[in-house]
Order: structure tokens, then sequence, then C-alpha cells
């Protein structure tokens, strides 16, 4: 059995010798690198079926009062290796855009391949974390990570201004986040979230004051996981970063967000002022994500509205406070984006961004007009695919706990979201090509766009895996 902090060690290690790689080895490909990094990866994965368990919340003393490992933060662990191995494959057919980006003897790609390991290292220590010190500490390495990533092809001035936005707005969620964790410990004297609880049970603690105080960490997560009103860095921030960090940050960050956010909201589950002013942030989020998408153009824009919505309905299972339902859908959600930004990586660089530029791909690219059209059909929720019952599950929580205002909004948003997806299919399927050149994929692409088609409409199909999975 292995101990489970090992896996992060193994993580930071592995980024740390490849970046020495890179700075002495100058002769090589660099694209050598994040084959070892996908490797290396894919062995800490495995080493994830084998952790032994830890001390209990109540019993936890030392380290484990800020670290635990339960199913759930052993599952989003995997689910962070997972994540960045399938943009590290997409940064490989991305690799000629970053090299543009840099003339001269350095290409960059070296480093361009090594934060993201990093940044699985900072997920896979967030899903563990049960203490606001831990929390922020694991957030912030995320998100320094991602001030990085964001901005690396820094020469485009879309790049840059995306790069601007998101460490001015990041620094402003941190803010927040810090004056909450303040008050919060102010009242409770604890930043352990099961003494916090323990703490709240006391009548004599002021109730208003830790309400405040978690409305300020509710703000800065909700920058985090893009929720409305916190969400305006999303489109400018999804379409000038390079499109492997924009999957990225629309996957990794939103799912360790909200196992964060489904953590933090347990000691305070109690209190029916958060639950109201969660469901009109879900009901906001919803309505404002589907709207904004429908007149979208560019496919990348469309994607970030898109991510939006997609919070809307994770939120409805935050809501109701059923983490099964929220694990399935975010399962999904990484399944289905990461297949249509796979798709939109290779495309974009032949002809563009824009959804006139997929005019005619199926044509081209029968193969990856297939994988787009079942990245678009999933997330819009068409039955037999994952997207469908991650809908499904979040939407009968919902009936469960007659949350019936977030139930009807949710199908009506259902709804703008089959028009907007669909505007993907019909150029791929419908409109005359502009280019009949062929679009070459790689074999790695080729094998990991399969493998995403294939789970895609095997979870929609037997979800049982997942289901078990977080029976454990």
């Amino acid at each position: 059995m292995i101990t489970a902090p090992l896996l992060e060690v193994g993580v930071l290690v592995l980024g740390m010798v490849i970046l020495m790689f890179e700075a002495f080895a100058t002769k090589i490909d660099k694209r050598i690198l994040a084959f070892a990094a996908i490797a290396g990866l894919a062995i800490v994965l495995v080493a994830t079926f084998f952790v032994a368990p830890v001390p209990s919340p109540n019993q936890a003393t030392g380290f484990w009062n800020f670290y635990t490992v339960d199913r759930l933060s052993v599952f989003f662990k995997q689910f962070a290796l997972l994540t960045t191995i399938l943009v590290l494959i997409m940064m490989i057919d991305y690799a000629p855009a970053v090299r543009s980006s840099f003339p001269g003897a350095h290409d960059g790609l070296g480093e361009f391949f090594t934060v993201p390991i990093f940044t699985c290292a900072g997920l896979m220590y967030l899903v563990s974390a049960i203490d606001f010190i831990f929390i922020f500490v694991s957030l912030e390495l995320v998100t320094i990570s991602f001030y990085v990533l964001v901005s690396f092809t820094r020469k485009n001035p879309v790049t840059l201004e995306a790069g601007v936005k998101y460490l001015v707005l990041s620094a402003l969620s941190t803010a927040f986040l810090v004056y909450g964790i303040a008050w919060i410990f102010g009242v409770t004297g604890q930043t352990n979230l099961q003494r916090i609880t323990e703490a709240l049970a006391t009548p004599s603690t002021d109730q208003s004051a830790t309400l405040l105080g978690m409305v300020l960490v509710l703000v800065a997560l909700g920058f985090k996981i893009a929720a409305v009103p916190f969400q305006i860095w999303v489109p400018d921030v999804y379409q000038g970063a390079p499109t492997p960090v924009t999957a990225y940050l629309s996957v990794g960050s939103k799912a360790a967000g909200f196992v964060v956010l489904l953590r933090v909201l347990r000691p305070f589950a109690t209190l029916p002022q958060m639950q109201r002013l969660l469901v009109l942030i879900a009901l906001l989020t919803l309505i404002y994500g589907n709207l904004a998408a429908l007149p979208q153009g560019n496919l990348k824009r469309l994607l970030a509205y898109s991510s939006i919505a997609h919070t809307g309905y994770l939120l409805i299972g935050v809501v109701c406070l059923d983490s099964n339902a929220v694990v399935f859908y975010l399962v999904a959600y990484l399944l289905m984006t990461h297949l249509s930004f796979a798709v939109l990586v290779i495309v974009a660089q032949q002809t563009g961004e824009q959804i006139a530029d997929f005019d005619g791909l199926a044509k081209r690219s029968p193969f990856l007009a297939f994988a787009m059209l079942i990245g678009m059909v999933s997330l819009a929720g068409v039955p037999f695919t994952a997207g469908f019952l991650g809908k499904f599950f979040i939407f009968y929580a919902a009936i469960l706990q007659r949350q019936i205002a977030l139930v009807v909004i949710g199908v009506i948003t259902v709804g703008c979201g089959f028009y907007y997806y669909l505007k993907v299919v019909r150029a791929m399927y419908w409109q005359p090509a502009a280019k009949i050149d062929n679009i070459s994929v790689s074999t790695l692409s080729r094998i990991a766009i399969g493998a995403l088609i294939a789970a895609t409409i095997w979870l929609g199909v037997y979800p049982q895996p997942i289901l078990d999975a977080l029976k454990r």
C-alpha cells in the first residue's frame, strides 16, 4: 500500500526532474518531455489504486488535521491526473503554435509541458484539503501555475490581455478568500472544517458573523468555478489562452473548485440563508450562461459561456448536497469537454476557431467531425451519452429535494443548449467545405480521441463503473 501524500510528492518530483532535464538538454526534441510527463503521470495514476487508509477526520492529528484521503479525494486525484494527461496530449498537437510565438533558439516548449505537472500537484492537494490554511495554499499553487499557462504565448496581444485579466481577478478572489477565512476563524477559533462544524453546533457561536465569512469564501470560490455574477473573466480568458490551457481551466480548475465547495459548505448546510443564496446563484448562472452562448460565432467563446452554463447545472447538485450527482456530472464534463477541445486544437491550426471554420469538416476529416459530433450532442444532453445521464442525475436530485424552480429553469435552458451546440454540427455536416484539404491526426491524438468517444457513449449507456467507484 502507498501513503497518499507520496502521490503528490511523486508528481512534484516528476515536474522538477523534467524541468531540470529541459534546462540542460538543449539539443533534444522537447516533445520527448511531454511523453515523459505522460508516462510519469500514468504511473502515479496506477499508484492511486493502492492508497493506504488514513485516520478519520475526528481522530486526525498533525498533518492529517489538514489532509484527508476519503473516496472523494482519491477519485479526484485520479480525475486530476487523467485530465493533465489529456491536456499534455493536446499540448503536443499545439506545439507548433507555441514555437511560433518564441522566435529564436529557445522554443518555450519545455516549460509549456512542465507547468501542468505542478498544476496537477496543486489540484491533488486541493481535493484532499480539509483545513482552510491548506485549501488556501493548494489553491494558490494551482492559480499561480495557471497565471503562467494562460499568458504563455505572450507575444499574442489577445493572450496577454487574457493573462492580465486572469491575474487581476484571481488576485481579487484570493483577497475575498483570505478575508472570509479570517472572519470564520475569528468567530470559531478554528480553520479545520470538522472543528468548525462542531463550533457552529454550539449556541454561543455568532451565526451572523460566520455567515458573512462563508459568503466571502463563496465569492472567492464563485470566481474559481465561474458562477454568476463572478464569471466576467471567463469568455476573454478562455478565448485568449492557448487552447489546451483553456481545456485545463474548464475541466481541472472547475472540478477542484466544486470539490472544495462541497467540503466547505457542509459545516454551513444547516443555515437556511446559505441554501437560498446558492439557489439564486444557480438560477442566474443557468440563465446567463445559456443565453449568452446563443449568439456566439467563435467556438472557444461558445465553450466559455457553455462552461458557465454547466456550472449552473453542477450548482443544482451542490444545492442538494448530492456529491455523487456532482461527481458523475464532472466526469461526463471531463469526457465531452476534452473531446471538443481536442478536435478544436487540431482544426484551429489549419483553419481557425470560428464555427464557420468547421464548415464541411465531415468531408475533410470524417473522424474529427464524428468526434466533435459526439462532444456536442453530449454537452447538449442527448440520450445515450454521458452528458444526458449527468443532467438526469442532477435533475433527479433536485426533484427529491423539491427544488422545482431549479428543475424547470434547468430543463428550459437545456433547450437553449441544443440550439447553440447543434450549430456546430450543422456547420460540419450541412455547410459546404471552405477547404477540401484533408486534416492529419497524429496516432496518439487519434487514440486519445477514440478513447474519449468510447467513454462518452459507454457512460451514457452504462454509468455503473463511476457509481460503484463512489461507493467504495
